[in-house]
């Protein structure tokens, strides 16, 4: 999947790419999964005519490889969360390009669900949005499920859920299709302390499969669990 992001005075979200096929492994020697090369973003404020251009990235390069953890720290206003919806498509650059070779799954900051359903009803949903096959979809769920630690409230709905829950439903949801390459913006924001070294399994599960994981981090303490961290200042993407 490759998106070529041209300068424009304005433009519209792209649609969600349609999954690719499951892969199998990938090696660190392959080819990289995601590139993001020359990423710029301005949001325009004011009224016209006095509407001026506020650079949040002037030219961010980011790449991902197979069986690597990254990850992307800054201060806050820094663009991070820009750049992963730039990355995902949800938002549009106004130049660049991204390129991802794969499946990909993202976990956005804030839960996108519906309150009225259930989890296992979620999973249903997000599972035929995915084409996956019914088997597939409930042996993943499952996995999900205990991998996680929240088996018991599957037929709880979305509504009646505590924080901590829903952000293990958000990312369970990430998971479903196991992508091939996975974007996390503070995936474990209300996680205990059980379910966060969860999260890190999981992870680690990924990176064996020779998978990719990019996470939007604030915590200095897990600067030891990711195989390269880089930082967002001044709207570009350095090593750290």
């Amino acid at each position: 999947m490759t998106r070529s992001l041209q300068r424009r005075e304005q433009s519209e979200p792209e649609p969600p790419a349609t999954p690719a096929a499951p892969s199998g492994p990938r090696s660190a020697g392959d080819a990289p999964l995601l590139e993001a090369v020359g990423i710029e973003k301005a949001y325009r404020r004011g009224l016209w005519p006095a509407r001026r251009q506020t650079p949040v990235l002037r030219g961010a390069d980011l790449t991902l490889h197979p069986g690597e953890v990254v990850g992307l720290v800054g201060e806050n206003g820094s663009g991070k969360s820009t750049l992963m919806k730039i990355l995902v498509g949800t938002l549009s650059a106004d130049a660049g390009t991204v390129t991802i070779d794969g499946r990909l799954g993202y976990c956005p900051q804030e839960p996108i669900v519906y309150d009225r359903l259930t989890c296992d009803e979620h999973f249903e949903l997000f599972g035929h949005a995915y084409g996956l096959p019914t088997g597939v979809e409930q042996r993943a769920r499952r996995e999900i499920y205990a991998g996680l630690g929240f088996e018991r409230f599957a037929g709880a709905r979305a509504d009646r859920l505590s924080g901590g829950t829903l952000s293990k439903l958000n990312l369970g949801l990430a998971l479903l299709a196991d992508p091939d390459v996975l974007l996390l913006d503070e995936p474990y924001a209300g996680f205990d302390f059980d379910t966060y070294l969860r999260f890190w399994d999981l992870v680690a599960d990924r990176r064996r499969a020779g998978r990719s994981v990019l996470v939007i981090s604030h915590f200095v303490t897990d600067e030891e669990r990711f195989d390269r961290v880089v930082e967002l200042k001044d709207g570009l993407a350095v090593p750290r």
